[in-house]
């Protein structure tokens, strides 16, 4: 055996280089630990410099304190699934007699993830948080072939954050700084149902990785601010399962065991787990809070917006096609030469965005809203997302020698349209991407005693193709169960 010479960072880029898609599912899961592991090494000596002082400054004058201080909790949830897909098949021209398909037709009984969370506290003023995911079905992309291992969410925060639609403990000026990887500062929080609106799916439904910052102006203006890596930009159907495109079998035209799915572009998660600062994604967010007394009433209204280059090609584990500029690239004519790209419109190699989010809470009526508006390179679209929702507390009385059998019961319909601005050559292969959605979910969730509910939703998907309306609707039954302390 050769023995590795070198110091730790070259050892973590040769980490890093390696293509998870072309290891074998055991080397995959270390890799991924060994991948974590150094980044939280780098996090860790990044940010030591701000740890100190504050814990300089705290008034604890011995370890006991500090220990009495530090809060930890750790949890595990599981989600099982009845899924029942329709079955659609819609041909398009490229490749020849190829079609968008439905990715697994008909009934399954599935489990989409075991997550394992964890969160080390001190006080409020800091917070190192690691959440994993396992099997992670729904978020694979490809479904078949991507990592079953996925490292959701590692990040330090120093200071106290008040999160976007979540409400205020107090009326204190709270600032803030997080580092790793977490989820967009303007995506919804309290999720209801299981499954993902258009807008959500297709902006931000993963984590980004980088550093973000926020602070109160006043009681009821604050700022957000992020440096991250930016999301490729990439494709998947906006149903549970993301879809096969780019997998071996389905280029070699082999018989593969899921379809490619009817797509849409969107923000795919951030796989590399190093900061890449030369296509850095800046974003900016202000918003505007008011809560009454009790905190029972909650309204909190942001303005957001995101910017970064587009690559050339990037790199996603389980596929062999390329994210960003590539995923544009059709076939033909239509190519990448001398820096510039022909593809109906897309003229740059840039990415934008603007947008709103609005949360509204009533008691136990809760709205929540997101326009976002999109540039990429030239093509635009834009998208809307509505869901409503209201919980409604059972009697006591509904229980079995003193154990509740029913909670809580929250009806929910959510609404999301995304509408394509452009248009594509006719042997482009994912023409799904130009076509007009509208996506209706109609769901209950039950919720049967303290960490356990059932949640039950139908959804209503779709789009215009070549003036006729088609849909590929879905059925989704999911059992979650949570342990924590």
């Amino acid at each position: 055996m050769t023995k590795f010479q070198g110091s730790p960072v070259d050892l973590y880029t040769r980490i890093n280089r390696l293509r998870l898609d072309r290891l074998p599912t055991d080397n995959r899961v270390w890799i991924i630990l060994v991948r974590a592991t150094f980044s939280f090494r780098n996090l860790g000596r990044s940010v030591w410099a701000f740890v100190l002082p504050v814990m300089l400054i705290s008034p604890v004058t011995t370890v006991g304190q500090v220990l009495d201080d530090i809060d930890f909790s750790f949890s595990i949830e599981t989600r099982a699934h009845v899924r029942d897909s329709e079955g659609n098949d819609f041909p398009i021209n490229f490749p020849t007699n190829a079609a968008l398909k439905t990715v697994d037709p008909g009934t399954n009984l599935e489990i989409s993830t075991v997550t394992l969370r964890s969160d080390i506290d001190y006080k409020d003023l800091l917070r190192l948080r690691l959440r994993v995911q396992l099997i992670d079905l729904y978020d694979r992309n490809s479904t078949s072939d991507d990592s079953k291992i996925d490292v959701d969410e590692y990040s330090l925060r120093i200071g106290t954050e008040v999160p976007a639609g979540e409400t205020p403990v107090n009326d204190a000026r709270n600032i803030y700084l997080k580092l790793g990887k977490f989820g967009k500062f303007e995506r919804q929080r309290d999720r209801h149902l299981e499954s993902y609106g258009l807008v959500s799916t297709a902006f931000n439904r993963f984590e980004d990785l980088g550093l973000e910052i926020g602070f109160d102006i006043s009681p009821h203006v604050y700022v957000k601010g992020s440096l991250t890596s930016g999301n490729p930009l990439f494709i998947r159907d906006p149903n549970a399962l993301a879809g096969d495109n780019g997998t071996s079998d389905f280029l070699r035209k082999r018989d593969p065991k899921l379809n490619n799915g009817v797509v849409i572009l969107y923000d795919a998660e951030v796989e590399n787990l190093q900061f890449d600062h030369e296509f850095a994604e800046i974003g900016l967010g202000l918003g505007v809070r008011f809560v009454n007394p009790e905190a029972t009433r909650y309204l909190d209204f942001l303005l957001f917006a995101y910017e970064r280059d587009l690559k050339r090609e990037a790199k996603l584990f389980g596929t062999l096609y390329g994210g960003d500029l590539d995923v544009l690239d059709a076939p033909g004519p239509n190519t990448f030469q001398d820096g510039e790209v022909v593809l109906n419109g897309l003229t740059g190699d840039y990415k934008r965005e603007y947008g709103a989010s609005l949360w509204i809470y009533l008691d136990d009526f809760a709205v929540f809203g997101q326009f976002v508006q999109q540039d990429v390179g030239g093509l635009d679209r834009e998208g809307w997302e509505v869901e409503v929702s209201r919980k409604y507390f059972m009697p006591e009385t509904l229980s079995i020698r003193g154990v509740p059998i029913l909670i809580s019961i929250t009806p929910v319909i959510r609404y999301s349209i995304i509408d394509p601005d452009f248009t594509g050559p006719g042997d482009f292969p994912a023409p799904s991407t130009f076509w007009e959605w509208e996506k209706v979910d109609i769901g209950v969730k039950f919720g049967i005693m303290r960490g356990l509910d059932v949640t039950v939703e139908y959804a209503f998907n779709e789009f215009v193709r070549s003036g006729r309306d088609e849909e590929n609707n879905e059925w989704l039954t999911t059992l979650r169960w949570r342990y924590g302390f």
